[in-house]
């Protein structure tokens, strides 16, 4: 029997983070390679003692069917925690936040839409677009956000505009308050709708970030949001909160791929929400990850040869570096490897044409000894692999090369 696969199944690809994360299942490899938080902040007590207390007393309600909008006080919590009005009605609890690219793409893109995106941008949100067969294309961006310019010149006839202003993945570069505003107001008189994905904006180190995108605007964007980051992956929860007009049609495109994110796991996380628990849980999460930042940084500093470059991330997860001239980072990878250190070519964050030179560091899940050790094998194999100047990459390329280096 020959299965006859859809169109669109020929459009997707496999995560080249999935698949450089296998290479770092080795011993003794130090990855700076995953987006994971670490393992360190999860509040495993706190789930112990709501996971007893969610079932003893509520256990048939959470283990049965539930409401595809999510659990109802869960979904206020939400409301009540973001900095701008927002009524629960709007909001919706997904299975993590990757699922509500998923059911953005299912209900906006079609066949040959426009959709906008950084430059660099989320790799997670190019897989959800792309076996929708949109026309992603990039809008120039530079450490303070998006090139408002180069925005509109692209703009005509968009679908949406998806940004990540805080410590975005993979560049670690947060937006600032003066391209915030610009961007609101430009997209406004655009008619540009934006989608607003913030996983990282509590994981901030010294100073929180500015006011988001859709507090400016709440009828012209889609806010995406997480508990992954902040409390733990494995839950798979996150939300979105949408405009009214737009909000039935997500609600069905929910109910469609799996009925309801997990009522137990909801049940659980309002639970340990109760009492103000993220003011008190978070500051840990934020001084851990500075201190990994700072060690990060320090290393860089400390090894790295003449002609890297690499950015200050003010939160998150990610640093952004760029190799010297002539490098090539997927080809740099297996000598990496070789070294016992990982990462991830920043070439597979680009929807068109990549810069090659480009890596993204996380360091999140290695300890400062580790970091130490790490940076220094990559500097060395930085060093061992200085090579004449390489022409950019194409993606399909990109990939390409990227699977014959795994």
């Amino acid at each position: 029997m020959e299965w006859t696969q859809a169109h669109r199944a020929q459009k997707m690809n496999p995560s080249v983070i999935r698949e450089i994360l296998k290479v770092t299942e080795k011993p003794g490899i130090i990855s700076f390679a995953g987006g994971l938080p670490s393992p360190k902040t999860f509040p495993v007590a706190a789930f112990r003692e709501a996971c007893d207390k969610v079932l003893r007393e509520d256990g048939h309600a959470a283990l049965q069917y539930a409401a595809s909008e999510g659990y109802a006080p869960l979904r206020e919590m939400v409301a009540a925690m973001l900095p701008w009005d927002v009524d629960p009605a709007q909001v919706l609890i997904t299975t993590g936040s990757q699922q509500g690219l998923d059911l953005i793409a299912k209900i906006l893109i079609d066949a040959g839409s426009r959709v906008l995106v950084e430059t660099p941008t989320y790799l997670g949100a190019l897989q959800a677009f792309t076996p929708m067969e949109p026309d992603i294309v990039s809008v120039a961006s530079d450490d303070e956000g998006v090139d408002l310019a180069d925005l509109e010149r692209k703009a005509a006839g968009a679908r949406f505009f998806y940004v990540l202003p805080n410590f975005q993945n993979p560049t670690g570069r947060t937006m600032t308050e003066e391209r915030r505003a610009a961007l609101s107001a430009e997209a406004a008189r655009l008619g540009l709708p934006i989608v607003e994905d913030n996983p990282y904006g509590d994981l901030w180190f010294d100073n929180p970030p500015p006011l988001p995108l859709t507090a400016r605007n709440p009828e012209g964007c889609v806010y995406l949001g997480s508990f992954s980051k902040v409390l733990a992956p494995g839950l798979r929860l996150g939300f979105m909160v949408a405009p009214k007009a737009l909000y039935p049609k997500l609600l069905q495109a929910k109910q469609a791929a799996d009925l309801h994110s997990p009522g137990f796991n909801q049940r659980m996380v309002a639970e340990v929400m109760k009492g103000g628990f993220l003011d008190r849980h978070v500051p840990t999460i934020r001084a851990l990850y500075k201190s990994q930042r700072d060690a990060m940084l320090a290393a860089m500093q400390r090894e790295m040869p003449e002609g890297v470059t690499w950015n200050t991330p003010a939160g998150g997860m990610f640093l952004w570096a760029r190799l010297p001239q002539g490098m090539n980072a997927v080809d740099l990878l297996p000598h990496a490897v070789e070294r016992g250190v990982a990462f991830v070519p920043g070439a597979a964050f680009y929807a068109d044409t990549a810069d090659a030179r480009t890596l993204r560091l996380s360091f999140v899940t290695a300890s400062v000894e580790q970091i130490n050790i790490g940076i220094a094998a990559l500097a060395a194999a930085i060093r061992e692999l200085q090579a004449p100047a390489a022409p950019a990459a194409s993606q399909a390329a990109t990939n390409q090369a990227l699977a014959a280096s795994l």
